[in-house]
């Protein structure tokens, strides 16, 4: 006779996952919601306020129309992986195999979890640079890696190579790298990805590379993937998607290029995940990489014009900024203003200022590292900058 069960508590509720206690919910998404509730101008969320290009726009409406609706190959219809594969080569000069070394996803952001599920075992570590766009500390955390952080220090945004050394030893699985980068607008140099390669060769770590900026430098700054670096070729994951170049963040249209052996595993998460992207956007996505030289040219000439529009009004609001040389953010210093932290000035701007932006805590593990701190976009038209100067020419430093 097996022994009789034990009652469950009534009042107690089902455990949690002790994963989801470890981060919050995202506060980018979360400023763009108090944005709308305050009616504010938003420079949180990096989504242009522009329409889309109108043939890449036109190519979704006509695979629609001729009833390309239903499911894709999981890991992404043929000939999105071919325009993928042809543009890589053209713009990085790396020959890739669109039948075994690309994985198409719901955006970088469903890439970027489905490569470190594909890529973690329990114990392993992953290297993070911070400041970091917030959600690679959550992937790490989901995908059972332990985070060891490098810090960017301003102006330039550099870290010290020593500091790198001694993040990674025996459990280093990968380290996550984002160029042109989020939040800083630092753009990494060859140099840099040397340093890192020979960390990732002596210590067998991959590098997830996160490049959906890799269009938007500016100052004479080169996008380079790590891809290209001698010895990465095999050891380098690539994340990109349509959302920024082509102006389309809702369509969460990307990609992961990696070896055979990775692909696959990276194809199996992401088939249980997702299963698939939507099929006619990746029609349209095929053309839009078709796009000729000049549109990347005109892309990088107007961002440039739009980053320096909001530079003159927050240097003129009273911030200290540091110039970005590629993405669309700028990161700022508040300490002028004389609040006592990032989150309760940001609360101040958009509550009475009326103008959204998103606090530097957020791209730190301890948050006193970013209170100084706040992160604006201009992927904006000028009539949005326009409604920010005139709001943020209210604002006062302190005396």
């Amino acid at each position: 006779m097996s022994p009789a069960r034990p009652e469950p508590a009534s009042a107690a509720s089902p455990r949690l996952s002790i994963k989801a206690d470890q981060f919050t919910e995202s506060v980018i998404r979360e400023m763009t919601r108090l944005a709308l509730k305050h009616n504010a101008v938003n420079l949180s969320q990096g989504f242009p306020d522009f329409p889309a290009p109108a043939e890449i726009k036109r190519a979704a409406q006509e695979a629609i129309a001729a009833d390309v609706n239903q499911y894709a190959i999981t890991w992404g219809a043929k000939k999105f992986r071919d325009a993928i594969a042809q543009n890589f080569e053209r713009t990085q000069g790396v020959s890739v195999d669109p039948e075994r070394e690309i994985t198409v996803c719901c955006g970088s952001t469903e890439a970027m979890i489905s490569s470190m599920l594909g890529i973690i075992n329990p114990g392993d570590e992953v290297v993070v640079f911070e400041p970091f766009y917030e959600n690679y500390g959550p992937d790490a955390i989901l995908s059972g890696a332990k985070p060891r952080f490098v810090k960017l220090r301003p102006p330039d945004w550099s870290f010290d190579p020593d500091e790198l050394a001694a993040a990674f030893g025996p459990a280093t699985k990968a380290i996550i790298l984002n160029t042109p980068n989020n939040p800083t607008g630092k753009v990494f140099e060859r140099s840099e990805f040397e340093c890192i390669r020979d960390l990732c060769v002596r210590w067998n770590a991959f590098a997830v590379t996160d490049e959906i900026y890799e269009h938007m430098v500016y100052d004479g700054a080169r996008h380079i993937s790590m891809a290209t670096i001698d010895g990465m070729r095999e050891r380098t994951i690539t994340i990109n998607a349509l959302s920024k170049t082509y102006s389309v963040t809702g369509w969460r249209v990307g990609w992961a290029i990696a070896p055979p052996d990775v692909s696959s595993s990276i194809r199996k998460v992401h088939d249980f995940l997702t299963v698939g992207a939507a099929a006619p956007l990746q029609e349209a996505g095929a053309v839009a990489l078709h796009s000729p030289p000049e549109y990347y040219a005109t892309l990088a000439r107007e961002y440039t014009a739009r980053r320096d529009r909001l530079l003159e009004i927050l240097t003129g609001a009273g911030f200290r900024c540091f110039k970005p040389r590629g993405a669309y953010y700028i990161m700022t210093d508040i300490s002028a203003f004389g609040f006592p932290d990032d989150v309760t000035f940001a609360k101040y701007l958009v509550t009475d200022i009326g103008v959204a932006a998103v606090p530097g805590s957020s791209f730190y593990r301890d948050p006193a590292e970013g209170r100084t701190h706040l992160r604006f976009t201009f992927c904006k038209t000028e009539k949005t900058f326009q409604a920010a100067a005139e709001r943020l020419a209210k604002l006062r430093p302190a005396k």
